[in-house]
C-alpha cells in the first residue's frame, strides 16, 4: 500500500480520475438544470417543465446506476456519515484532507442533500402539473390561446389545499438547492485548493494524454 508522507500511515486511493460518463453527463445535466429551472426560465412554463422532466429521467438513472454501476459510483462506495463529514471538514480547514475511491464524507453529505432536494422538487413540480407531460401542458397553453378555458379546470395549481403546499415546498427545496450548490462548489475549491490538485476536472474529462 502506498504510504502518505505526511502521516506515515497508508494512503487512500484517489477517486478516479475520470469519473465514469454516467455520473459526469448526470452530475452536468443535473447542475445546469438547477441553475436554468433556478434563475433562468419562466416557472411553470414549457422550457421549465421539459427541463425538469429531463432532471427526472437522469435523477433515476443516476440512482438506478448506484446499484449497478462501477464500484466508486455505487451507494456502497458513499454511505452518509455526518461524524465522518465533519471530521472530513477540519481536516481541509487544517490543510491534510484525505483522499477517499469516491466521494468524501462531506461531498457524500453534501451529495445526498442535493438529490434530496431535487426529488422533492421534481415530485412536487408533479403534483402542480398533475403530472402532464410537456407535451400534454403545451397542447393545454395552445388550446387556452383559442379561448378553450375547460382544459384548465383540473389544474392541481389552484389555490388552497394540496396545490399550496406543493408549491411552497417547490419553491423552498428550489432556493435551498441553489444554496446547497453555491456551498458545494465552494467545498470542491476549498478542498482543490488542499489537495493541489484540480478536483473538477474528473468530473468534466480524464487527465491529459
Amino acid at each position: 500500500m502506498p504510504t502518505d508522507s505526511r502521516t506515515g500511515k497508508g494512503a487512500a486511493i484517489a477517486p478516479p480520475d475520470p469519473w465514469d460518463p454516467v455520473v459526469r453527463l448526470s452530475h452536468w445535466i443535473i447542475a445546469i438544470a438547477v441553475i436554468v429551472n433556478g434563475l433562468i426560465s419562466k416557472p411553470g412554463g414549457t422550457v421549465h417543465v421539459w427541463i425538469g422532466w429531463i432532471a427526472m429521467a437522469v435523477l433515476v438513472i443516476r440512482l438506478v446506476w448506484g446499484f449497478i454501476g462501477p464500484d466508486e459510483a455505487r451507494f456502497s462506495s458513499f454511505l452518509p456519515d455526518p461524524r465522518a463529514a465533519v471530521s472530513h471538514l477540519l481536516a481541509v480547514l487544517r490543510g491534510r484532507p484525505r483522499e477517499y475511491p469516491s466521494h468524501n464524507p462531506a461531498g457524500t453529505m453534501m451529495v445526498y442533500a442535493l438529490w434530496i432536494c431535487l426529488a422533492a422538487v421534481i415530485a412536487t413540480g408533479l403534483i402542480m402539473t398533475d403530472a402532464k407531460t410537456p407535451v400534454a401542458i403545451a397542447k393545454e397553453r395552445a388550446a387556452v390561446e383559442q379561448g378553450d378555458w375547460s382544459v384548465m379546470v383540473t389544474d392541481g395549481e389552484g389555490e388552497g389545499g394540496t396545490g399550496d403546499i406543493a408549491k411552497a415546498i417547490h419553491e423552498t427545496a428550489a432556493n435551498l438547492m441553489l444554496v446547497l450548490a453555491l456551498v458545494h462548489v465552494a467545498g470542491v475549491a476549498a478542498e482543490s485548493y488542499a489537495l493541489r490538485r484540480n478536483l473538477v476536472r474528473p468530473m468534466i474529462k480524464g487527465p491529459p494524454r
